[in-house]
């Protein structure tokens, strides 16, 4: 059987990536689970060019395995795009996202909700063990709600709302979560691809 591994080391997201990749019928593991450490610097400019840099940066220590990386963010149509690609390292890496969260909402006070528009997106690199590769970019669309509400999800989870459910991704079950989430959606996008390379 053969193994992805997955250049993170966010429990939270490794959750969602096995559930997603449940039936790919390989091995999943973390950077960590394969003993890979390597500091992996984001300088691109985009989503896809951060995704890349961190698969290739995981792939050179290992030749037989798939190596996938996502890079993933909110953006914020308000905020100009931000935080966009620093979502991570918004307002300081070692931020808890309670704070980043908190600063959001005091930053739109005020703020109409046609004006609250905001999405998810994530691109998801995948490096073949011949050196190819291949990049998957989904977004999912909502808004910035008024509080923060629910203990599901991670990060910017409990002031994004969708739509469709009326309430925040952090209050949605995983199984909601990963059916309409940017990271699910792109997530089965490279398991399309990654099976049409058999």
């Amino acid at each position: 059987m053969g193994r992805i591994i997955f250049a993170t080391g966010n429990e939270g997201k490794m959750r969602e990536i096995r559930e997603i990749m449940a039936d790919a019928g390989m091995e999943i593991l973390s950077m960590r689970d394969a003993g890979i450490t390597v500091n992996l610097v984001e300088d691109g400019s985009t989503f896809e060019e951060n995704a890349v840099i961190k698969a290739k940066g995981v792939a050179a220590f290992t030749k037989e395995d798939i190596v996938l990386a996502d890079d993933s963010g909110l953006e914020i149509d308000y905020l100009n795009g931000e935080p966009g690609i620093y979502s991570a390292r918004y307002l300081g890496e070692d931020t808890p996202y309670e704070v980043k969260n908190q600063i959001i909402l005091e930053r739109m006070s005020g703020v109409p909700g046609e004006k609250r528009g905001a999405r998810f997106v994530c691109a998801i690199a995948a490096v073949l063990p011949d050196g190819q590769v291949l990049v998957t970019r989904e977004t999912i669309e909502g808004y910035i709600g008024e509080r923060p509400a629910g203990k599901n999800g991670f990060g910017y989870d409990p002031i994004f709302y969708v739509e469709e459910y009326g309430c925040s991704t952090a209050e949605l079950t995983d199984e909601q979560k990963n059916a309409i989430s940017h990271r699910g959606k792109a997530l089965r996008a490279m398991k399309e691809k990654l099976s049409s390379k058999g």
